[in-house]
């Protein structure tokens, strides 16, 4: 059966189960938010027990890069994913999540050719263009 493009697109539409878009928002802005909570408790922790304002920021960007590994090796964070959907994309968490997750995937490949080369598929262009954006934001900012 040979069917246009047009005609393609028409039966797709008709198909496609529509998306509860405002649920959708409504979760990814209540599980963000919580992620985020949970970095603002960690972060008073920190100042509570001593540190000043920069060095509780530190560890709290290092707890909870560890939080969202520990949680996507045990499953937690895509289970947490399929109902925050783009809420889980908090930078920080959802930066180590794109990292650990191939490298879970791929380490029955090995160490060097599964798990290290793999690691930075889905993070490596976030640092390439982060890198080249802070440089060239560099060079405009030296030049003015």
């Amino acid at each position: 059966m040979e069917m246009s493009k047009q005609e393609y697109q028409k039966f797709v539409q008709e198909r496609a189960k529509s998306s509860p878009l405002v649920k959708d928002c409504a979760l990814a802005f209540v599980i963000g938010g919580g992620i985020c909570v949970v970095g603002q408790l960690i972060t008073d922790g920190y100042t509570a027990l001593g540190l000043d304002k920069t060095d509780a920021g530190t560890a709290t960007a290092v707890s909870m890069v560890f939080l969202s590994a520990l949680f996507t090796g045990l499953n937690l964070y895509n289970k947490l994913a399929r109902y925050g959907g783009a809420g889980t994309l908090v930078p920080i968490t959802g930066f180590a999540n794109a990292v650990v997750s191939p490298a879970i995937d791929f380490k029955s490949e090995g160490f060097i050719t599964g798990m290290a080369s793999k690691m930075f598929t889905v993070a490596g262009p976030v640092i390439v263009f982060g890198v080249t954006a802070s440089v060239i934001y560099g060079v405009v900012l030296m030049l003015l």
